[in-house]
């Protein structure tokens, strides 16, 4: 088994106004543990206590609404990520083309908020990461609260991509110009409670890797919680620290640095038959470059030579998103240009 203390914590708080000494330290430490699992905690983020449990607190008072009222915000019938997920509603293994049962978990999805001006500027695959965010009218806070979780959440990542392109032995700047317009998405999640025996196969979450260039989590420390897979094969159980996040790369990153740098599978584990069944919310940031920025081998990794074709964010995110959305291994992009036509089952209960 690998040790829990495979996943190691960074310090990012140099990134604020540290020395360049300082700074290139903390690149050289998520270099390391980029090159190992891709996973990494943070420490020294400067998010606000209090705005993470507000966020929280908000996310438990939406799903406790009662299941009629939370879909009026359903997300859009082309399965983009806004709007609410109902139970049973995706399966996320499907977008690493495998077959597995609804995940157990229902989610709120949103993305940037003001993005009128931006639609023109990308093609109609693009737009779709530009849709508009769908808001409930309760908790009367909540769209104010989760808009500024978004923001505080794009400013760490933004600290955090400055030290990686250090890392990657490029200028600090280089990916400023792919994600002066980015897409990033706030998806809170809550896992309900197991109490039957789950599908076979069924887990809260499949394994998946994410689709972009960085994910930040913070998950409350339950059993059936989030699992890392290592190269050896072992699973490891992820423990936030109490005041941190987990961050880890997507595949877009991993795509940048030519394998350098691994996206790694992960899954939501179902809790123990032993454990007492709970609840579990999760707050995840997904931050996803310009719909329209080319992902190609940054050029001090290219080595040997260039694994991955070049390709836009938008074309591998929504190949993605479609598969799981759609529990269809054949989805793609087009899928969400067709506006979701197909006919699809709605819950009932």
């Amino acid at each position: 088994m690998i040790a829990e203390n495979a996943i190691p914590t960074i310090d990012v708080s140099p990134l604020r106004g540290g020395s360049d000494k300082d700074k290139r330290e903390v690149a050289r430490q998520i270099d390391a543990a980029c090159v190992d699992t891709g996973f990494f905690f943070v420490s020294g983020h400067a998010i606000a206590q209090e705005l993470i449990k507000t966020t929280r607190q908000r996310a438990i008072d939406f799903f406790a609404l009662p299941l009629e009222e939370k879909m009026k915000v359903q997300r859009p019938p082309a399965k983009i990520s806004r709007g609410y997920n109902w139970l049973g509603d995706r399966s996320v293994a499907y977008s690493m083309g495998q077959v597995a049962p609804p995940d157990i978990q229902e989610a709120f999805a949103l993305g940037p908020e003001r993005t009128a001006d931006l639609v023109s500027r990308v093609d109609p695959a693009g737009a779709q990461m530009y849709a508009p965010n769908i808001w409930p009218q309760r908790p009367h806070d909540f769209k104010a609260t989760m808009l500024a979780y978004h923001d505080a959440m794009q400013g760490l990542a933004a600290n955090v991509l400055r030290a990686m392109a250090v890392a990657l032995e490029v200028e600090h700047t280089y990916f400023a110009d792919k994600f002066d317009r980015q897409a990033s998405v706030v998806r809170i999640i809550r896992y309900p409670a197991v109490r039957q025996t789950p599908l076979e196969g069924q887990l809260r979450a499949g394994q998946h890797t994410d689709y972009g260039a960085m994910t930040f989590v913070r998950g409350d420390d339950v059993p059936g919680g989030l699992q890392v897979k290592h190269r050896n094969g072992d699973w490891i159980d992820v423990h936030i620290p109490r005041d941190g996040f987990c961050c880890n790369i997507g595949d877009l990153m991993m795509r940048w640095s030519n394998d350098r740098w691994v996206s790694t599978l992960h899954r939501v584990a179902v809790p123990p038959s032993d454990a007492v069944p709970s609840d579990r919310i999760s707050l995840v940031f997904f931050q996803f470059p310009n719909p329209d920025a080319v992902i190609r081998c940054i050029p001090s990794c290219v080595g040997a030579g260039e694994k991955y074709p070049p390709i836009t964010t938008a074309e591998h995110y929504l190949g993605k998103l479609m598969k799981a959305g759609h529990s269809r291994l054949d989805a793609d992009a087009k899928v969400a240009l067709a506006g979701g036509a197909e006919r699809e089952a709605q819950p009932t209960h």
